[in-house]
């Protein structure tokens, strides 16, 4: 299920969370990685129900996410020193952040949501019928061919194109391919069944979603990618009025840190310098360095 970059036992950790949904991997966060791995030991993981392998049949409810989390954070190793993560799995990390104090000395939110897609378009109504959706695509054979035909290269690239990467000249067949394999993996359409419903959100709400950053928090960057979606980009709005949370714009969509990961990479090593001259008055930040040399390839 783990991924690492391994650099030199100085080099802090960084915890990095892909994005839930029906074409998201530990993969995605590859770019991102490559780019932080001279200042930070990266490590990555598959969440429950998603990823390129084969996924088995986990229960798949917000409990699950928590529970698996925890895991990673408690074998990671040393503790992660940031913790970076992409849509819903950013919404997870602050839970996480704010069930124990003091773990991560900072976040990351790339793009954060909370609500899945069909709740996302529907709003509270419905809920019955999202349920109704998702136990179809759970159904034997059925739920199969259902699956199938949304997540065909014709749906996979108009889906691309509107909401996951801002520029449609970025979403090459050989993304399309990429992402496409990741749809055809054993069981897969029981997580993207989960998380379109909605039977992954966190949260039910705008209003516990902000909640969760009135606890005590480490420092947190949120990216707010230029070309997110309407309604999206208004839950990330509204907790950038928050004053909670540093707002950076970066170019890209849901998944800028895969479409943009240079623009992605400095705006969280600018985060990371911030916080150095900050404290420099208090001693050397684990997060900050001082940091060993690049990570073999």
């Amino acid at each position: 299920m783990r991924q690492r970059n391994d650099a030199m036992d100085q080099v802090a950790t960084a915890l990095l969370l892909p994005a839930l949904s029906s074409i998201s991997a530990r993969a995605e966060m590859a770019p991102l990685a490559r780019r932080l791995e001279g200042r930070l030991r990266c490590v990555t993981a598959d969440w429950p129900g998603f990823g390129d392998r084969a996924r088995g049949r986990p229960q798949l409810k917000p409990d699950t996410m928590r529970a698996f989390l925890e895991g990673l954070l408690a074998e990671t190793g040393p503790p992660p020193v940031i913790g970076i993560a992409a849509g819903h799995a950013a919404t997870y990390l602050v839970e996480a952040a704010g069930r124990h104090p003091g773990l991560f000395h900072r976040l990351a939110l790339v793009a954060p949501t909370w609500r899945g897609p069909l709740p996302t378009m529907l709003g509270d109504a419905r809920q019955a019928w999202r349920g109704r959706v998702r136990r179809a695509i759970e159904l034997p054979a059925v739920g199969e061919l259902l699956y199938r035909a949304n997540v065909g290269r014709p749906m996979l690239a108009k889906m691309m194109r509107a909401h996951v990467y801002a520029d449609p000249g970025n979403v090459t067949e050989a993304v399309i391919q990429a992402k496409r394999a990741i749809t055809r993996h054993r069981d897969a359409r029981f997580g993207t069944a989960a998380f379109v419903s909605g039977g992954l959100d966190p949260v039910g709400s705008r209003e516990a979603f902000l909640k969760l950053f009135e606890r005590e928090l480490p420092p947190t960057l949120m990216l707010r990618p230029e070309g997110a979606p309407r309604r999206s980009a208004a839950e990330m709005d509204a907790l950038a009025q928050t004053g909670r949370v540093s707002t950076v714009r970066v170019p890209g969509a849901l998944a800028a840190h895969e479409e943009y990961p240079d623009e992605v990479a400095a705006a969280i090593q600018a985060f990371l310098d911030q916080a150095s001259v900050a404290e420099a008055g208090a001693g050397p930040d684990p997060a900050t360095g001082p940091a060993g040399p690049p990570a073999p390839a």
